[in-house]
């Protein structure tokens, strides 16, 4: 069970709970919402304990995720109930958001040196070498394992060229596709550490029809991570950049 939780907006001469917990449905997924009382002049302890107490309702009814408000600062005052990580995300959008990240700079994929690094070789991984190297004419891999045989496969398969890497090989890379640490060489290259959820992420856009469908104020990477990974909405189809 997925949580939201929601700031509620003090509404002159309306009684209203400090807490409110409610089922909602968004696009065919079922949501435990908390609806935690704010107004412009709530104290902070008495907004601590507002989240304490949503919390506690929220895990004893099963939540075990959470989708938190826009700039949430009191994650440490969650027990038990993690926030939902926006990685899967970020890497089902990895080849999207490095194009769009190029053509703000002018670039152009297909003059572009491309690396893509992993500790392993994952299905995401696997997709986003693939797109790229469908897309960019340099595109080159860095994993422990398992390259060998994707070069073979996109040769085969879509008669695209891609690159097994050794240090020396990436420093002249002009964009840097990072699931794992790296080190990198050159300023001015781009990196995207898809790992790093710290890492400011341009927002995702969805077609109208869907987006009204969305509540307002929750974080929005959060809650479109968990909306992908239901199968909801298709990364790279309904939501693009």
């Amino acid at each position: 069970m997925i949580g939201l939780l929601i700031w509620e907006e003090v509404q002159k001469g309306v009684r209203q709970k400090p807490v409110a917990i409610r089922e909602e449905i968004l696009l065919h997924n079922r949501f435990l919402r908390a609806e935690v009382l704010r107004g412009s002049r709530t104290p902070e302890r008495i907004l601590h304990r507002r989240v304490l107490a949503a919390e506690k309702r929220l895990r004893k009814a099963g939540v075990t995720e959470i989708i938190l408000p826009n700039h949430f600062t009191m994650t440490e005052h969650l027990d038990g109930i993690q926030p939902v990580s926006t990685l899967p995300l970020r890497q089902a959008l990895a080849a999207d958001w490095l194009r769009r990240e190029l053509k703000e700079r002018g670039l152009r994929p297909a003059d572009t040196r491309t690396a893509v690094a992993a500790d392993r070789l994952t299905g995401e991984v696997v997709r986003t070498v693939t797109d790229l190297a469908l897309r960019h004419r340099h595109v080159l891999l860095d994993v422990p394992y398992g390259g060998e045989e994707l070069c073979r496969s996109l040769r085969r398969e879509y008669g695209v060229s891609l690159l097994l890497t050794e240090n020396v090989q990436r420093q002249g890379a002009d964009a840097w596709v990072l699931f794992s640490p790296r080190e990198q060489a050159g300023e001015k290259a781009l990196v995207l550490p898809l790992y790093d959820e710290a890492f400011p992420m341009p927002l995702p856009v969805l077609p109208p029809a869907l987006e009204e469908k969305l509540p307002l104020g929750a974080d929005r990477l959060q809650l479109l991570t968990v909306l992908v990974r239901n199968g909801a909405i298709r990364a790279g189809t309904d939501l693009t950049f």
